[in-house]
């Protein structure tokens, strides 16, 4: 692994450099400023840079910029002033081992996950069900684990759902009542959810964490980058993939308490959408995940326009602040560059508010995290160039790095085991059987009191035989109790069984 360093960000005017501790970095950061000033560049500095450190990557890569990392960069007259400004003479221009992911497969290694593994909340969050259709989900994800029946991708949810209109006055006995016009509404859900690609999101190979967690052979971190370009369009598929990869992160790795280095750093482009119109328990469940997820050794960068688009109860955990260039045009954006100056701890020596207007491209103001966990006072910056190319590489390139990847196939081919869907199936198969058997009995039944009727009518009989009371008896017993079975379901009839 690299010998520990600080990161540089870059130099204050007076050529002073400015420099983030890595120690800090599980304490999470801000990355902000207007479309154009130079968020993504600070991002791949900052990749780049936890990556010589020995630290994986992960971010989305939502407009295609950050690819160029993987390449080594160039020099140029603008990189060459800024080196100098800052006092560097050497700065070896390099790329950083890259993995390419994409959840339809196609400029990436497939990235997927199950309904099972996503859970009732953060899928109700996708499908924006309202609370009564949520409290449904978590009905049959409930169902799903009494029964055995794996819930892996989108049809095994819709056959479940099915399942449950089809039994919901059974159901309605343990669970509650099942409104079939909400499993309808959900199952509509569902089908537009699969439209968006959630066809290609949900199912197995899922994705093992692990792989998000590599070095290479001459310790580097292995930088991931998820291609968001169309998930952006979909930003509930977005938001809500990467808000469960936080989770299953939380969940997977070791408690590990304060470290020289973090494990991971999470880089959160677009931050905006993860919280814009998002439920008040979904709010908390984010609040919590920022909060816990430090001692697990991960930094997570929030990356968006304004300050304010992050809620107040997470942006009082982000230690590290990066603002860039905001334009106050309408008292909305003056309201937002009231609210950017606030986040800092002042400087004396500058005007916040008023220099936030000023920035440049590439310029940022800057507050850290001391090595006490104390913020620094607020500083001009004149961001430090990345080492890795900026903007993106072409497709053969890419195309280069995949079939080097180490993980190459691992997740090409998809997986389709047996679970809900194939269960529910089965069972149905089972079920229609019976009703034919049953239905063949009647048949039989039928036959034989109608020929004894006519052998006693020929023989002048009037008196009922003790076999066809027999048989009328067996009949109206079919008609009550199978009968009644038939309509119910499979569930029913196991109901049935149970009793």
């Amino acid at each position: 692994m690299a010998e520990q360093q600080a990161i540089l960000l870059g130099g204050n005017k007076d050529g002073k450099q400015l420099f983030l501790d890595p120690a800090m970095a599980s304490r999470h950061g801000l990355i902000t400023g207007a479309t154009g000033t130079g968020k993504t560049v600070t991002l791949q500095v900052l990749a780049e840079a936890f990556s010589r450190l020995g630290v994986p990557v992960f971010s989305a890569d939502v407009k295609g910029d950050l690819s160029g990392i993987a390449n080594p960069g160039k020099a140029h007259t603008k990189i060459t002033e800024r080196l100098e400004h800052m006092g560097i003479s050497e700065h070896p221009f390099e790329g950083c081992p890259t993995l390419f992911w994409d959840i339809e497969g196609k400029t990436g290694h497939p990235i997927r996950t199950t309904v099972s593994e996503m859970g009732p909340v953060l899928l109700a969050n996708i499908l924006e069900l309202n609370e009564t259709q949520t409290g449904i989900l978590h009905v049959a994800f409930s169902i799903a684990d009494d029964q055995g029946l794996l819930l892996l991708d989108l049809k095994d949810l819709r056959s479940m759902l099915n399942w449950m209109a089809e039994n919901r006055k059974e159901l309605a006995k343990e669970y509650g009542n099942i409104a079939s016009q909400s499993v309808s509404a959900i199952q509509r859900k569902v089908l537009v959810l699969k439209e968006a690609g959630g066809e290609q999101f949900f199912g197995e190979p899922a994705l093992n964490i692990d792989d998000l967690m590599h070095t290479d052979f001459s310790g580097r971190g292995v930088v991931s980058l998820l291609d968001a370009s169309s998930l952006y369009s979909n930003p509930k598929i977005y938001t809500t993939f990467l808000l469960w990869l936080l989770s299953e992160l939380m969940e997977e790795l070791p408690e590990r308490g304060d470290a020289p280095l973090p494990k991971l750093v999470f880089f959160f482009d677009e931050a905006h959408l993860l919280f814009k119109n998002s439920p008040k328990s979904l709010i908390n469940r984010i609040t919590q995940v920022v909060r816990l997820i430090r001692s697990k050794g991960v930094g997570i960068f929030f990356v968006s326009q304004y300050p304010n688009d992050i809620p107040d109860e997470v942006l009082g955990q982000l230690g590290c602040r990066i603002q860039h260039a905001l334009r106050a045009f309408t008292p909305k954006d003056q309201k937002a560059v009231k609210v950017a100056a606030t986040t800092f701890r002042q400087n004396p020596e500058i005007d916040t508010e008023e220099t936030i207007t000023q920035l440049g491209v590439g310029e940022a103001l800057v507050s850290t995290l001391d090595s006490k966990g104390i913020p620094t006072m607020v500083d001009w910056c004149l961001l430090a160039p990345p080492h890795s190319q900026i903007g993106p590489i072409t497709k053969d390139e890419k195309d280069t790095v995949l079939n080097r990847s180490p993980i190459k196939g691992r997740y090409d081919t998809a997986l389709d085991r047996e679970s809900a869907y194939e269960l529910l199936v089965e069972r149905e198969a089972k079920l229609v059987e019976k009703r034919q058997e049953a239905a063949a009995e009647l048949e039989r039944e039928k036959a034989a009191i109608k020929a004894e009727k006519a052998l006693n009518k020929r023989s002048g009989r009037k008196r009922q035989s003790a076999g066809e009371t027999f048989i009328k008896s067996i009949a109206r017993s079919f008609g009550s109790q199978i009968g009644r079975s038939l309509i119910r379901g499979i569930l029913g009839s196991l109901i049935g069984k149970k009793r």
